[in-house]
């Protein structure tokens, strides 16, 4: 049975007011904001604020993301998935079984891969040095992320922010991962089991920095050993050679915590930086015959030291974002 006929019980229109039977809260339906297997979300309006509704016809997968959010809350410094706000059941006009769903914290922002498109690729490695210290956090508590994938990251805030807006993959460790994406999960790689640990949320991690590089998801060939597609997809991609160590390491299981990873990223990016400064201090020692320079050559001149001035500027702002997360160990 496939999502859609399996969500016919949780399908309600815009303007639709759903009022609890336990806590009489109501919320006005807006629209649909994304569905699943276990259930469909919805943008819902309660006492002028946004909030996000959750409404399943399965009391055991909303019971266990409940406990997951209400554990969520409890990690210390983590805002990693959204605030729990209610919970109740739904007797729907005309029905006796009661429906269930939870109220949770709208988080309004961009999707990551939206985000990155818009404001440029050099943000890919801040955001996913914030969301290391988030899974590490988890996986100190037991958890493991599972379904970690682009789609459901949201990048919110001033200073941005990584955010996630479905735990429904999220399981205690030593268990089968309850939910997974194809293109993030190391299983369907070969690159190892479906057991939730925190080294199978890093795979995910590594999957997406290569998808940030590479948006449009490829299949695995079937003449191929799964790791060594994507170990020749690393090493080919400009973009993504400027982190290959770390993302083989995440690939192959090498990391026991997601702090390891982070420390090698911030070493790459702290090298990246480091690179980039020597590159234009070389650049700048270069000898200018200003007898030979034309109007246009000085034109040209000004454009380049623009953009120049611009890179220094967001080297500047990012390195100083880097030094400041590292800070927050």
């Amino acid at each position: 049975m496939n999502n859609t006929m399996k969500n016919q019980a949780c399908k309600v229109s815009p303007g639709t007011v759903i009022t609890g039977k336990w806590h009489n809260h109501s919320y006005r339906i807006v629209r649909e904001l994304g569905n699943g297997a276990n259930g469909i979300v919805y943008l819902a309006d309660y006492q002028h604020q946004q909030v996000a509704i959750k409404i399943s016809d399965n009391s055991m997968s909303i019971t266990s993301e409940v406990n997951v959010l209400k554990h969520f809350s409890q990690v210390q410094g983590s805002t990693l998935g959204p605030s729990l706000l209610d919970v109740d059941d739904w007797i729907r006009p005309g029905q006796i079984k009661p429906v269930p769903f939870y109220v949770m914290e709208y988080i309004k922002g961009e999707t990551l891969l939206s985000f990155l498109d818009k404001r440029g690729r050099e943000w890919t490695a801040v955001l996913c040095l914030q969301l290391l210290s988030d899974l590490d956090r988890l996986h100190q508590e037991g958890w493991v992320f599972g379904d970690l994938k682009p789609d459901n990251l949201m990048v919110t805030g001033h200073p941005p922010r990584i955010r996630c807006i479905d735990v429904g993959g999220t399981t205690l460790k030593g268990r089968a991962i309850k939910e997974f994406t194809e293109f993030f999960d190391r299983g369907y790689w070969g690159a190892g089991s479906r057991v939730a640990e925190p080294s199978y949320d890093l795979f995910a991690v590594a999957m997406i920095l290569i998808n940030s590089a590479i948006p449009k998801r490829f299949s695995k060939s079937g003449n191929t050993r799964g790791i060594d597609q994507l170990s020749q997809v690393v090493k080919t991609n400009p973009d993504l050679q400027k982190y290959e160590k770390v993302i083989l390491n995440a690939l192959g299981g090498h990391y026991k915590t997601a702090m390891d990873m982070r420390r090698d990223l911030v070493d790459a990016t702290s090298s990246l930086n480091i690179k980039s400064r020597s590159d234009v201090n070389q650049r700048g020692t270069k000898p200018v015959h200003h007898q030979k320079i034309t109007r246009a050559k000085r034109k040209k001149r000004s454009h380049i030291g623009g953009a120049l001035e611009t890179f220094l500027l967001l080297f500047i702002v990012l390195f100083g974002y880097i030094l400041y997360l590292y800070g927050q160990l």
